[in-house]
């Protein structure tokens, strides 16, 4: 009998999802046909059968988070074996274009400090420790402070652990929290020259971060804290955040700087349906120079966007409203759309950031 393994996903990914089986216990199978689907950090993907044979048991069931190496199908003995039953590197995650690097693991937590009976109390009301507050002497945990923690969580319901694409947006925000160093610049743009036309607000917002970037290139940038240097770019490849209900995705459009106003128009329309169909392709995901985030169509002014390393910059676009300006000594009410770009301080000074921000500002007040 051979076991067929979850294979390297490429890209550093260690672990996957089951999302659905497509075939059952007993089925025939051909070499290549598609076994299961699973989700990453990144994508759905298909893996596909390593051989022909017959499956006699599935190893895994939807919802479980597998390991790479962990098995997934035991085939009949007797079936002749094509491919590597383990080790291979699924097909569908070819790599294409900088890919961003995996995020570090978090610190080790301190060692708690608690009596045994404290921590056969834990074990038996299956709290962990690492997340009570002590009260006791030199913050020891008490067995109240376990009771009470252990009342907190009956309240509070069951632990949902973060899968896939929200399991990905926790690591990644706590690189950029141990990483960066953040700073916010808030203004508002005035966009009565145009708004209210044929215009769309995302065009003209990515063809203004392109007039930023042109302005102070140090924006469009990655930096490296462990050589301490940054590499500018010349390209500006745009990671657009995507709300969804899986959590955020940030595809990115090529080259925004020498494309057509219908090719983005395309480009966007064609990102928006790929992540409501979870089909969009793991390259699409990585590679961003700079980001922007359109918060403003679900609400809120301001906002402290956050900066993803390796990009050293994210603009952030609040909800435009209307409001009373003064025009040649008379009250106008003009539309004004808020703005909030975060850089990461290593790379970035507050002139290069100022700078760009004028620059954005600029170009969304012209006609």
């Amino acid at each position: 009998m051979k076991t067929f393994r979850l294979p390297d996903l490429g890209e550093g990914l260690q672990e996957a999802e089951v999302s659905a089986w497509h075939v059952r216990e007993n089925d025939e199978v051909a070499e290549d046909q598609p076994l299961l689907s699973v989700e990453t950090e990144k994508a759905l993907v298909d893996i596909p059968s390593p051989r022909s044979g017959r499956i006699k048991r599935l190893l895994a069931k939807p919802g479980d988070l597998l390991p790479v190496g962990a098995p997934l199908v035991e085939f009949v003995d007797g079936a002749p074996e094509t491919k590597a039953d383990s080790g291979t590197v699924v097909g569908r995650l070819e790599s294409g274009g900088a890919a961003l690097p995996e995020p570090a693991d978090a610190p080790a937590p301190a060692r708690v400090k608690a009596a045994p009976a404290v921590r056969a109390l834990a074990a038996r009301l299956d709290v962990d420790l690492a997340i009570v507050t002590p009260s006791g002497p030199n913050d020891t945990v008490t067995s109240k402070d376990v009771e009470r923690v252990a009342r907190i969580l009956k309240e509070v319901g069951p632990l949902e652990l973060l899968r896939g694409v929200r399991r990905t947006m926790a690591r990644s925000m706590a690189q950029a929290h141990a990483e960066v160093a953040p700073v916010t610049v808030n203004d508002d743009a005035d966009l009565n020259a145009w708004w209210g036309g044929a215009t769309s607000p995302m065009l003209r917002l990515i063809r203004a971060i392109v007039a930023g970037c042109k302005a102070e290139p140090a924006l469009n940038a990655w930096y490296d804290s462990r050589a301490m240097g940054r590499r500018v770019l010349e390209a500006i490849h745009l990671g657009i955040a995507v709300d969804s209900p899986d959590g955020l995705f940030v595809p990115v459009l090529r080259d925004v700087g020498a494309r057509t106003p219908d090719d983005l128009r395309a480009g966007l329309e064609r990102l928006r349906r790929d992540v409501k169909t979870r089909t969009i392709p793991p390259e699409e995901l990585r590679g961003y120079t700079f980001i922007l985030s359109n918060f403003g169509t679900f609400g809120g002014r301001y906002a402290n966007p956050i900066v993803q390393p390796p990009t050293v910059a994210i603009l952030g676009a609040g909800r435009v409203r209307d409001e009373v300006v003064a025009v040649a000594g008379e009250a106008k009410v003009h539309p004004i759309m808020p703005l909030s770009l975060t850089i990461d301080h290593r790379a970035v000074t507050g002139g290069e950031a100022t700078r760009f921000l004028a620059a954005v500002i600029a170009d969304l007040q012209g006609a």
